[in-house]
């Protein structure tokens, strides 16, 4: 069997487990959603300016900005614990020692996050869709299917990055959690900006996060001619490859003593 081979049949592996996880399957597909009728609730029924000419519903809006925090979770806050908790049972370990090539391992694990991601993101367009009445992108649907991917591999390569820096398991939603959490507050995610500060609007816009919510707002509004912020793409872009750098630098298949 050849190693591409043996790296489609570990996504089909790892895609199965998750499937025979029933509890594990359901929440992680239902929790993006409960932030969408949290976020809707609390912030009624009231309208978000876009731009100077559009204005639409808070739980419309809440649609691309949820499925970026669902392709968030999905790429890097579940790679980076899971992989921690992995290394430190000793299972990189065995895996390494494993006749099957650990680029193929990496290739599933990352393959089985965005196949996740793309799912969480459908989920979040046809529940907007059904119970808010949110138009979906149909000209721009490229656009946002584009963003969707590059977002999903950059935020995956910046997960298995982030483990260099968690020491142990334990340690793991603590660090994955502060890196993003108040990234998700700042980056028109949890909160649509209006008129924030300069200094907290430069401070969100270094990050990718911001970003990537921007990117998929664009694209869902159809707020330019094709919906693609190509200067967005390329800063999520580049802040992916940092990732892999380190990634490939810095990874640790064995448990930290």
């Amino acid at each position: 069997m050849s190693d591409v081979q043996l790296a489609l049949r570990q996504v089909w592996y790892i895609n199965k487990a998750f499937l025979r996880n029933p509890a594990s399957a359901f929440f992680t597909l239902v929790f993006p959603l409960m932030f969408l009728v949290i976020f809707s609730v609390i912030f009624g029924n009231g309208t978000i300016p876009i731009t100077r000419d559009l204005t639409v519903n808070v739980a419309t809006f809440y649609v691309p900005a949820i499925s970026a925090f669902s392709v968030i979770t999905a790429c890097y806050t579940n790679i980076a614990i899971s992989l921690s908790f992995s290394r430190d049972s000793g299972g990189l370990k065995r895996i390494r020692g494993s006749p099957l090539p650990v680029w193929a391992y990496m290739f599933a694990r990352i393959s089985h996050s965005v196949l996740i991601a793309i799912l969480l993101v459908a989920i979040c367009a046809a529940f907007g869709a059904i119970f808010y009445h949110a138009t979906l992108p149909t000209s721009t649907l490229p656009a946002f299917a584009l963003t969707v991917i590059v977002g999903a591999a950059s935020f995956s390569a910046l997960g298995v990055a982030v483990t260099s820096v968690i020491p142990n398991a334990d340690a793991a939603p603590a660090v994955v959690n502060a890196s993003v959490l108040p990234l998700l507050f700042i980056s028109n995610v949890f909160i649509p900006l209006r008129n924030p500060p300069q200094w907290l609007d430069l401070l969100g816009k270094i990050f990718p996060v911001r970003h990537f919510a921007d990117s998929l707002v664009s694209s869902f509004f159809a707020l330019s001619g094709s919906g693609l912020q190509t200067n967005d793409l390329l800063v999520i872009g580049a802040w992916g490859i940092a990732g892999m750098i380190i990634a490939i630098r810095f990874f640790d298949w064995e448990p930290r003593v």
